[in-house]
Order: C-alpha cells, then sequence, then structure tokens
C-alpha cells in the first residue's frame, strides 16, 4: 500500500463514512489475563465512545511508510488451508460474528505480543464501497461496482492516569485526583486484507508500528507467517557503517555533505511517485560514487556490502538511511545545526594550515538571541 491508498481508508473512520458493523475489544493485564471481553453493534456505541474509537482506528493508519507503516506479503505457504491468511481471511468472513475464532484471535496476540503492562485489543470489521473515479480523478460516490471488505485490528496500551491534586466543584476543595485507567493511542496494529490500486488484495496486508524500533519480529512471523523487515534505525545504522567503511580514511566533509545533499535530492525527485524509494546494492554504489568517493575505495565497496548488509537482494528505504530533518556537524567543542536543504552554506576550508569550517553569513547573526551587526555592516 502507498500513502494515497492507506489516506483513502483513513478516511473512512468519520462519522459520517464510518461502514464499520462490529467491534470487538479484549482488555489484556501484565499477567496475560482477559480481564474484560465484548461484542457490540459499533453504531449503537454513544456518539462520544463512536469519536474516541475512530480516532484511535485512524492514528492505527498513521505515520511514516518504512518506519511506522510496514507493507507485509504472505508467503505462499501462509495462504494454504491453516496457514496465517486463512485464518485472517476466516476471521474477516466472519464479520466477527462468530465467538470462538474471535477468542482464538485474542490468544494468538496474548501469546506472542510482548508487553508487560495492560493492553487493550480493539478488532473491527466494515465494508466500504469502493467508488468509481472519472477520467479527470473525481470519485464517483454512485458509482461503485467493488467492495473493500477488511479488518482493521488496534493494539492500545492502557495506564493509571498520573497522581496528582484536583479541584473538586461538590466540595469546593482541592483533594488527590482519583486515578482511573487511561486507553491510549495504538502501539501495534494491522490493516487485512490490504488495499491496493483501489482494490482488495488479499495477499498482503498493512502493519502498524507506533516505534520503529520496535517490531517485534516474533509477533509479525507469529500473526502473518512472514519474516519483518529490517527496522528504520537498523537500516539507518547499517547505510553509515557502510559509508565509513566505504570511505576508509579519505572521509572528508565535502563527501558527507555531497552523500546529504543527493539522497535528499533522490528523494524530492521521487515525491510524487506512489511507492517509496528503495534503494539497491547497486544504487547505494551509485550515491557513494557520485558523491565523490574515490573509484579505488569503491573497488571495496562489494566486499563491504556483504559484511555489513548481508544479502544482495536487501534493499534500504531512501527515506530510513537519509536525514531529511537535520544536517548537524559535531566536534568535540562545538554543535553546527543546519537547515538540510542548506548544508551548501558550510564549506570545508584550510585557513592558517588548520582545516577549518566556514559558513556563509548574508543576512544577520544572533547570539544568545540578540541580534549582532555581520562583517559586511561594520
Amino acid at each position: 500500500m502507498n500513502k494515497a491508498e492507506t489516506l483513502e481508508i483513513k478516511k473512512q473512520f468519520t462519522p459520517e463514512r464510518c461502514t464499520i458493523d462490529h467491534i470487538c475489544a479484549c482488555l489484556v493485564d501484565h499477567e496475560k489475563n482477559k480481564r474484560l471481553v465484548f461484542k457490540k453493534a459499533f453504531r449503537q456505541l454513544p456518539d462520544e465512545q463512536m469519536y474516541k474509537y475512530l480516532d484511535i482506528f485512524q492514528h492505527t493508519l498513521a505515520g511514516t511508510f518504512g518506519k511506522n507503516l510496514i507493507s507485509l506479503e504472505f508467503p505462499l505457504d501462509q495462504e494454504q488451508p491453516g496457514g496465517t491468511q486463512d485464518f485472517l481471511l476466516t476471521l474477516r468472513d466472519s464479520h466477527l460474528e462468530e465467538d470462538e475464532i474471535i477468542d482464538e484471535f485474542y490468544d494468538k496476540i496474548i501469546a506472542n505480543y510482548i508487553n508487560g503492562e495492560n493492553y487493550l485489543i480493539l478488532l473491527v470489521h466494515a465494508i466500504y464501497d469502493i467508488p468509481g473515479v472519472s477520467s479527470d480523478g473525481i470519485q464517483m460516490e454512485d458509482a461503485s461496482d467493488k467492495i473493500y471488505d477488511y479488518i482493521l485490528c488496534s493494539i492500545c496500551p492502557v495506564k493509571l492516569s498520573k497522581a496528582g491534586l484536583g479541584y473538586n466543584e461538590s466540595k469546593n476543595d482541592i483533594e488527590e485526583r482519583f486515578r482511573d485507567w487511561i486507553v491510549e493511542g495504538p502501539s501495534k496494529g494491522f490493516l487485512f486484507p490490504a488495499f491496493i490500486e483501489r482494490d482488495m488484495d488479499i495477499h498482503n496486508m498493512l502493519y502498524f508500528t507506533k516505534k520503529p524500533d520496535d517490531l517485534q519480529p516474533e509477533f509479525v512471523e507469529a500473526m502473518f507467517g512472514g519474516m519483518a523487515p529490517m527496522p528504520a534505525p537498523e537500516q539507518k545504522n547499517l547505510f553509515d557503517a557502510l559509508v565509513q567503511d566505504s570511505i576508509g580514511d579519505d572521509a572528508d566533509y565535502d563527501i558527507m555533505r555531497n552523500i546529504h545533499d543527493n539522497l535528499n535530492d533522490m528523494i524530492e525527485d521521487h515525491e510524487g511517485d506512489p511507492e517509496p524509494l528503495e534503494l539497491t546494492k547497486k544504487d547505494v554504489k551509485q550515491l557513494l560514487a557520485d558523491s565523490g568517493v574515490p573509484a579505488e575505495r569503491l573497488d571495496y565497496f562489494d566486499q563491504n556490502y556483504e559484511r555489513t548488509v548481508g544479502e544482495e537482494d536487501v534493499h534500504l528505504l531512501a527515506t530510513n538511511i537519509a536525514n531529511t530533518k537535520k544536517f548537524d556537524i559535531e566536534t568535540p567543542d562545538v554543535v553546527i545545526k543546519v537547515k538540510p536543504d542548506r548544508a551548501d552554506l558550510v564549506e570545508s576550508k584550510i585557513i592558517d594550515g588548520r582545516q577549518c569550517l566556514v559558513i556563509a553569513v548574508d543576512d544577520h547573526i544572533e547570539v544568545n538571541g540578540i541580534n549582532v551587526r555581520t562583517f559586511m555592516n561594520k
């Protein structure tokens, strides 16, 4: 799935568009006991409750692709009877009306989800009439000829509210505040089947994790039968190690700035494409070459790649390995923070025999919040 496809489904989680028929929930305590289980007709919920649930479902489809939202494809063996895809299809096709399979679903999550605190499992079923689209891209609500029959699961931490003082209006007094259990936003979740090219795709699903470095590969494998992709922070660490090993002693500021600029240019050029930009081994090597890494150092690239990344078919998501929000330069005593698109303002020069960083200043300088005159104004 891509951003546009996810947004189309996310828009269904509003009171006006909502087509959810059933909601099921299971509250699990820190000892993996089921403390509460319920199943309700979604439209019969009080409005305030419905709005809160819809907000949770929207957040289950929020985040950055490759970091928080991960597309997963079922292995072929999991599409056979008894496989994970077969189980999820049976769950979806039940429209959440069969308690036995819902309980089995809860048990699978409880057995494999790593969490030492209380949490709430939310599961909903909905059918979306997919509107047709005119030649100019406008949706035609009355021209639907396909449906998207799906389930969405959200796993939310349940924590005690913070201790503190509060005002008791009836007693007109300050008292210790009552602490109750609060359902927080989702930490994990999934959408099945996937919604790809505005159609239902039972061979894929979308997995959500609030923390990119906490994919829980064992949970992914148990629930969906496939290997979890490399987490975003791990991709960044591997790329940094690969660059360091490939450049070796020839690393300098200009090369690193070029890598930063070229990588961000690639992401910007790819911005209009529906699918995220992935870099193969060949792409990474070309990136280093275009950034000024000497040819003799690139002769070691293949062995560095094999040692650092491993398999050649591993693809690195460009947004996972690039710093699109910062460009930081650090020395033992000085830290320089530059807007990521203005790295050109800082140059490396040899002055009086010493390597120096020169920062171009064309307008004004602030020191501890106070404007000071630049050289040109003196």
